[in-house]
């Protein structure tokens, strides 16, 4: 049997830390902490639910992240 993968560690980053920061410096930022993936979304996006390691997600709002989550 093939053993079972171990996802990769994601960052020690606390996503509050981006709320309020331009959503261009929140993204530039969040890679060069080690997020793999980045995903901006608008408010009311409707989004799959899965959970993704090293996945950080924005809601922007008039350009500015207005909430941050991992998955």
């Amino acid at each position: 049997m093939a053993p079972i993968p171990t996802p990769p560690a994601e960052p020690q980053d606390n996503p509050d830390g981006y709320v309020g920061l331009d959503a261009a410096h929140a993204e530039r930022l969040a890679r060069r902490r080690g997020w793999t993936t980045v995903r901006s979304l608008p408010p009311g996006a409707i989004i799959t639910m899965e959970y993704r390691p090293g996945r950080l997600n924005f809601e922007v709002q008039d350009g500015r992240v207005s909430r941050a989550w991992r998955g």
